[in-house]
């Protein structure tokens, strides 16, 4: 019984000192995009958003959608932001939205936009639901019922 609860105490400072890197990684591009430095802050937040972290994912994302410290590029922001909102990072739903809405790094789609902004708003995003009133000028009322559906069957498999 003791060998066990010895594994387990290891095993948990382990993933602790994990935990502990990865969020002085992100501090550490925080620290670096606030100075203006993209290049060491796309570094730092790259290392972070490997190992998961949504916020990392994130402004990954953000860093390539407007192309700092990294040449810009749509799909890799819509990837990084997609990775984020899996985790159910409202702010990065939000964006996922905007580039559908837009069609930057993805095929212009309407529906899947009100999806990413109802699941946004449904996670209590005020950007999200006025964006979502916004799109949905550009719709039909078949459009927003099938984004509606998407949006609830998302949210059952992301509780």
């Amino acid at each position: 019984m003791r060998k066990h609860f010895r594994i387990w105490l290891i095993a948990l400072a382990l993933w602790a000192g994990s935990v502990m890197v990865v969020l002085a990684d992100f501090q550490a591009g925080v620290e670096a995009y606030e100075s203006g430095d993209y290049g060491a802050a796309f570094r730092e937040f790259r290392l972070s958003a490997e190992q998961g972290l949504a916020e990392a994912q994130l402004n990954l994302g953000v860093m390539y959608d407007y192309g700092r410290g990294v040449a810009q590029d749509y799909k890799e922001a819509v990837r990084w932001f997609q990775a984020a909102a899996e985790q159910g990072y409202t702010r990065a739903q939000s964006l996922l939205g905007v580039m559908y809405g837009n069609g930057r790094g993805v095929l212009n789609d309407n529906v899947t936009a009100h999806m990413w902004f109802s699941i946004a708003a449904a996670n209590g995003s005020k950007t999200g639901s006025d964006n979502r009133v916004i799109i949905e000028k550009k719709m039909t009322p078949s459009q927003i019922a099938e984004a509606q559906k998407m949006a609830r069957e998302w949210m059952k498999k992301h509780p």
